[in-house]
């Protein structure tokens, strides 16, 4: 499970960079037009909401991955070692249940009639595109969770 793990944070590590520097050309862009060229972009607005869509939800899933997320630990820095992996334990499977509700409505509706066959306003882009963001970050994260959750059990083993 480690080796997807990693396999994927190197692919949403690079597709991070992208989305970035893309995100930030088009909003360059954006301020070029409007203010020195007096002709703005009528679609700058919508595919920055969109990149920035697709960025959060592949950090999301990298910062799962890297355990980087903001948390409070101070329940777990007072237990036991063997509570503080009940608790961690817990808490992953909290998180992957509700992964996995969230991934089954969000297939579910990129799935649908009406999301398959809509195009974006400004760009005209079908928006299953902007909408897979949701599935496909959060199936990336659930991998991270499921690969975390072994190393907790490996740790154990190796004690």
């Amino acid at each position: 499970m480690n080796t997807i793990s990693n396999g994927l944070a190197i692919i949403e590590k690079y597709l991070a960079i992208v989305l970035m520097v893309t995100m930030t050309a088009v909003m360059a862009l954006a301020v070029l037009f409007r203010y020195f060229l007096n002709s703005p972009l009528s679609w700058a607005g919508e595919a920055a909401v969109f990149l920035l869509t697709w960025i959060s939800f592949i950090g999301g899933s990298l910062g799962l991955k890297y355990k980087a997320q903001a948390s409070v630990t101070f329940l777990l820095d007072i237990t036991s070692a063997k509570t503080r992996k009940i608790l961690l334990v817990v808490g992953y499977l909290i998180i992957l249940i509700f992964m996995g509700i969230v991934l089954y409505y969000s297939y579910t509706w990129l799935f649908s009639s009406s999301s398959l066959w809509q195009k974006s306003n400004n760009l005209q882009i079908p928006m299953w595109i902007p909408y897979s963001a949701v599935p496909i970050g959060l199936s990336f994260a659930a991998v991270h969770i499921l690969s975390n959750l072994s190393d907790l059990f490996r740790k154990e083993e190796s004690k």
